[in-house]
């Protein structure tokens, strides 16, 4: 029996078991699928905390999980020997409009200075934000290098194992009835993202995204350029990376023509090269959306069971901090 059970495999689940392991914790991951194949998989891995327009608190914690994100990836790189594609590359927010408010903002740059920043801009951009310490990390390889960084802590992984429910005595989880028997622990992290609600009542739902990914072989855009209908993620291998759409419909698997044919369009708009650019992939994941968009991190109504999950648009750039919550109250509860 490991000291903790942690359900979900996505970055939010590695991340928290890693942080835990390295406190001398036991722990095992529980995961449906194969470990990062929803929305980590999906994601475009922004780290935009400011191109988001997050407010108040939401903006304060994105802000200081950003900032925790080179020590973050530099454990993650010494744990797992593998690059994860962190690249502070600075975003460039579009401004379309002639009497858009944000032409007052602190950050706003002008057309020449947009263009300086990241040439190649359309003809309806008028200037920009320029948000030098928002960036990126190529969340595939930062996949697969928590799922080695685990391997390293002898974190144990169960992939393939369905968690059937939830067993409840007054205010403890007693186990897990799960597709390969019961499951037993000291405690549990629920990370299930989207699909929390199949678990326990709490108010998470799916908000379907479409994305896709075009390749530009002579590397002209070295900015993400967060648009207002889409964002634009230049890799430093080529692959430009577009999205999303925002669908409220379920679980609804697929790739549409309308949602493919949107994201080009406003893509285009922004930055007309990516017009004579070859598609690369066309793929769709599943955002766990909660009530105003802040996560449900720490505490539930089980004094052994902890929270992290409804991160929605924001899983990749929320999970140092996410981690460092659950280590510590986790820590706070087995004292």
């Amino acid at each position: 029996m490991s000291d903790v059970l942690v359900i979900g495999g996505g970055i939010i689940g590695l991340a928290s078991a890693i942080a835990l392991a390295q406190k001398g914790a036991s722990v095992t991951i529980i995961e449906r699928d194969r470990c990062g194949q929803g929305a980590t998989w999906a994601a475009a891995g922004m780290l935009a905390p400011e191109a988001e327009m997050l407010e108040g608190d939401l903006l304060d914690f994105g802000i200081r999980s950003r900032d925790l994100y080179p020590q973050w990836i530099a454990n993650i790189m010494k744990l797992s020997g593998l690059d994860c594609g962190y690249w502070c590359c600075g975003m460039i927010v579009p401004i379309i409009a002639s009497d858009d408010r944000r032409l007052q903002h602190p950050h706003y740059i002008d057309l020449q200075e947009a263009h300086r920043r990241q040439s190649g801009l359309g003809d309806i951009v008028k200037g920009a934000l320029w948000l030098p310490h928002d960036g990126q990390v190529n969340n595939r390889k930062l996949m697969q290098a928590l799922l080695m960084a685990a391997r390293s802590l002898s974190i144990k992984i169960l992939e393939g194992t369905i968690v059937h429910a939830i067993a409840r005595e007054r205010e403890r989880v007693t186990h897990l009835e799960t597709s390969n028997g019961k499951m037993q622990s000291d405690r549990y992290i629920l990370a299930t993202g989207a699909w929390t609600r199949s678990l326990l009542p709490l108010p998470i739902k799916p908000i379907k995204g479409q994305m896709l990914s075009v390749f530009d072989g002579d590397r002209r855009l070295q900015r993400v350029i967060y648009g207002p209908s889409c964002y634009i993620v230049p890799r430093q291998d080529g692959t430009i990376v577009i999205g999303a759409t925002v669908e409220d419909c379920g679980f609804s698997q697929g790739n549409t023509a309308a949602g493919i044919a949107q994201l080009l369009n406003n893509a285009i708009n922004i930055y007309p090269a990516i017009a004579a650019m070859p598609i690369t992939e066309t793929w769709w994941g599943f955002r766990p959306h909660a009530p105003q968009e802040v996560p449900l991190i720490g505490k539930s109504d089980y004094d052994n069971l902890i929270l992290a999950t409804g991160h929605y648009r924001n899983g990749i750039l929320f999970a140092p901090l996410t981690a460092q919550l659950v280590t510590e109250a986790i820590a706070f509860r087995q004292g």
